[in-house]
């Protein structure tokens, strides 16, 4: 398909207007204007690059892309080598961030709960669009029992701070790091909170207000949106979609 026709469908089903955001939502960089051979991953690094070319991929589809607030305008070092390989090769990169993290199937917090067994009841945040959810365990367990279940399905092992040696019912999360809305979750009496990353004061915020804190890596809990996203456009439209995995240990 053209690159105009995926980037429409894109913009309708992850509507990134709908949500301010740390960097631009869509077509990043501009590469072919054929969209065939798509590659997905969490982050566009120079190894994912390098393996989309390997594969003949013309369109990187990504989580975390490039240009984001705050960091150095300049395209030198190593953001420029990264632009040099897509122009090189013409590619096009696609990054979609709070927009797929927020999506109500297709998402990272969605993909995650259908992962862990978390039911969603609704956002953290008041309002539409809050980037963190809250809901319940289908089946309520020990924060050990939880501890390791995220291991075994994220093959990551999650720091955990439990104090409040109680069955977990209701649950927080955020994909990512999402450290900071702990104490929101805290706030409205939730038992346990899990996102991808912790603070120094993370800890504190969970002793303190007793609720359970569990960081299951920010690549290990975003994995399975862009990977969902992935099949859903293979499924959907016929593209031949591959999904590449560049371990993370954060």
């Amino acid at each position: 398909m053209k690159r105009s026709e995926f980037t429409q469908i894109l913009t309708e089903l992850l509507k990134p207007s709908a949500i301010k955001d740390f960097a631009p939502n869509g077509l990043q960089v501009e590469g072919s204007n054929v969209v065939n051979k798509v590659v997905t991953g969490v982050t566009a690094s120079q190894a994912l690059i390098d393996e989309a070319i390997s594969l003949g991929a013309d369109t990187i589809l990504v989580h975390h892309g490039y240009f984001w607030k705050g960091e150095q305008q300049t395209i030198t070092g190593m953001k420029k080598r990264r632009i040099a390989s897509l122009l090189a090769h013409d590619i096009n990169l696609f990054g979609y961030h709070l927009p797929l993290d927020i999506h109500p199937e297709l998402g990272n917090n969605a993909q995650l709960a259908n992962l862990l067994d978390m039911e969603v009841e609704g956002g953290l945040e008041s309002g539409p669009n809050s980037v963190a959810v809250r809901g319940r365990l289908q089946t309520p367990i020990m924060a050990d029992e939880f501890a390791q279940k995220i291991a075994k399905l994220l093959k990551r092992e999650p720091l955990v701070c439990a104090p409040r040696a109680k069955k977990i019912e209701t649950i927080a999360w955020c994909t990512g790091g999402g450290q900071g809305y702990i104490d929101l979750a805290a706030e409205q009496g939730i038992d346990a909170y899990l996102t991808g990353e912790a603070s120094e004061q993370t800890i504190h915020s969970a002793r303190e207000q007793n609720i359970d804190f569990f960081a299951a890596g920010h690549h290990a809990t975003e994995r399975y949106g862009i990977k969902a996203l992935g099949e859903y456009l293979g499924r959907q439209y016929g593209l031949d979609v591959t999904f590449v995995d560049i371990d993370n240990p954060v």
